[in-house]
C-alpha cells in the first residue's frame, strides 16, 4: 500500500512562462482535496537554498489562473549548479518534510530536479517553457501564449510595413530552438524564417527579397530566432544592398508576459493535476509529458537525455506558402 503523502513542495524555476500559475493552482487545489499540505518555494532553487518558503492554501491560488508570469517568482541559482549546493537543497527538502517536490520549468529546471533526485528527493517535473524545446514532450506550457503574442505584434508590424513598402526583420525568442520562429512565420505569412537548426547566408535572404520584388511583392517579412543573432546587422545589409527601406524589430520579453491562452491554462491545469496524482500513486522522479495527445509520464533522467530531430514540416510549409 502506498504510504500516505502528507506534505509536498512546489516551485517554478528558470524563465517564466504563461500558464505556470495554472500548474501551481492545480497542484495546490488537488493536493488540498486529498488532505496534503503544500509549501510554496519562492524564487526557484535559489529560494529553496535560502529558505524562502510559504504556506499555500486553496485560497492562495484564487484568481491566479488568468495571470501571466509566476506567483511564486523565479530566479536562476548558481549555487544549485554545484554538488555542495545540490546536497544542501536536498537536505533542506528533507528538513521541511517534503514527500515530493513539484518542479515547473525547462531543461535547466529539469536538470536541477534530477540532481535533487540523486540526493534522495522525490521530484515531479512539469514542462514550463515558451520555447517548446524539451524533447520528451509534445507540448511545453507557455508556448501557445508566446506564439500568439508574437504573432499579434508581427501582424501589426506587417500592416505598417505593407503601407510603406518596407522590408521588416523581426526577431522572436528561441535561443537554441526555432519553433516560435517557424510557427510565427507560417501564421504571419513571412517570406523567410531564419532559425538555429538551419544554416543560411545573408545573400540567400537578399536574393529571395529581390525575387519577391520582381514578382510584384511590395513588402517582405523576415522572422529571425534570437539564437541566430545579428538581426539589426541583417536589416542594415538588406537596405544597403537592395535599396529597400528595411526596419529591424526585436520583440524580446514581450513574448513571456500576458494572460495565458486557453490551451496553456488547460495543459497547465491538467499537468499539475497529473503531477500530484503521480505522487499519490507512489511514482518517483518522473516528468509529466504530453504524448500522442494524452497526459503521460516518464523517467526523469530518460526524459532529459532524449533527443528529438527538428520537425521540418512547419518550416518547409512556411517557406513554400510564402511564394
Amino acid at each position: 500500500m502506498t504510504e500516505k503523502i502528507k506534505r509536498i513542495g512546489v516551485l517554478t524555476s528558470g524563465g517564466d512562462a504563461p500558464g505556470m500559475n495554472a500548474v501551481i493552482r492545480a497542484v495546490v487545489r488537488y493536493a488540498k482535496a486529498n488532505d496534503i499540505e503544500v509549501k510554496g518555494v519562492r524564487r526557484g532553487f535559489e529560494g529553496l537554498l535560502s529558505g524562502d518558503i510559504v504556506d499555500l492554501a486553496a485560497s492562495s491560488v484564487s484568481e491566479t489562473i488568468q495571470k501571466g508570469g509566476t506567483i511564486l517568482l523565479t530566479a536562476r541559482s548558481h549555487e544549485m549548479m554545484k554538488a555542495e549546493g545540490q546536497e544542501k537543497a536536498a537536505n533542506i527538502c528533507n528538513f521541511l518534510g517534503f514527500d515530493a517536490l513539484v518542479v515547473i520549468g525547462g531543461d535547466g529546471s529539469f536538470n536541477g530536479a534530477l540532481a535533487l533526485s540523486k540526493n534522495g528527493v522525490n521530484v515531479m517535473c512539469v514542462p514550463g517553457t515558451i520555447d517548446l524545446d524539451l524533447p520528451c514532450t509534445e507540448y511545453t506550457i507557455g508556448f501557445d501564449t508566446a506564439v500568439n503574442t508574437a504573432m499579434d505584434a508581427i501582424t501589426r508590424i506587417k500592416d505598417t510595413s505593407s503601407s510603406h513598402e518596407r522590408c521588416s526583420v523581426v526577431e522572436v525568442m528561441g535561443r537554441n530552438c526555432g519553433y516560435i520562429a517557424t510557427w510565427c512565420a507560417l501564421t504571419s505569412g513571412a517570406e523567410e524564417v531564419l532559425i538555429p537548426e538551419r544554416s543560411f547566408s545573408d545573400n540567400d535572404v537578399i536574393k529571395r527579397i529581390l525575387e519577391n520584388r520582381a514578382k510584384g511583392k511590395r513588402h517582405n517579412l523576415i522572422i529571425v530566432a534570437e539564437g541566430v543573432s545579428g538581426t539589426v546587422a541583417l536589416a542594415n545589409k538588406i537596405q544597403e544592398l537592395t535599396g529597400i527601406e528595411t526596419r529591424a524589430s526585436i520583440l524580446g520579453y514581450l513574448q513571456r508576459g500576458g494572460s495565458p491562452t486557453a490551451l496553456d491554462r488547460i495543459h497547465g491545469s491538467m499537468m499539475g493535476h497529473k503531477a500530484v496524482e503521480l505522487i499519490m500513486s507512489g511514482e518517483r522522479n518522473r516528468a509529466v509529458i504530453l504524448k500522442n495527445g494524452s497526459y503521460a509520464h516518464m523517467d526523469l533522467e530518460k526524459a532529459i537525455n532524449m533527443e528529438r530531430p527538428f520537425d521540418e514540416r512547419i518550416y518547409s510549409a512556411s517557406r513554400i506558402l510564402a511564394i
